[in-house]
């Protein structure tokens, strides 16, 4: 009985693999409950497009797709990344005509 709850406890702490990006807090922040696509934005500026690695070019032929399928899109960029990083993607979507982009913030 002892084993088993000691290896109940011990698998929530299995790391998930993932994305390291330190989000900015907000007071405001609102949850989003819609099918988005996440690009994020590392501390050293790489780019992921639903937690993979992407390049510009990618980026660009994913905002043109989720324009097509009318989807929205949340950046999620790092507290400690250049604020011209995130706008320069901002704008990409933009100009790709995507009405919803949101910002990832913690509350």
């Amino acid at each position: 009985f002892l084993l088993l709850i000691f290896f109940m406890l011990t698998s929530s702490f299995i790391l998930q693999p993932g994305i390291r990006v330190n989000l900015p807090r907000a007071v405001t922040s609102e949850v989003l409950m819609k099918d988005v696509m996440v690009v994020a934005v590392t501390e050293t500026g790489d780019l992921y497009v639903n937690d993979r690695p992407a390049t510009h070019d990618e980026l660009v032929s994913r905002v043109k797709m989720a324009s097509r399928e009318k989807r929205s899109i949340l950046i999620k960029a790092d507290k400690n990344v250049d604020l011209g990083k995130v706008i320069a993607v901002w704008d990409m979507c933009r100009q790709e005509d995507v009405r919803q982009i949101s910002v990832a913030t913690t509350q």
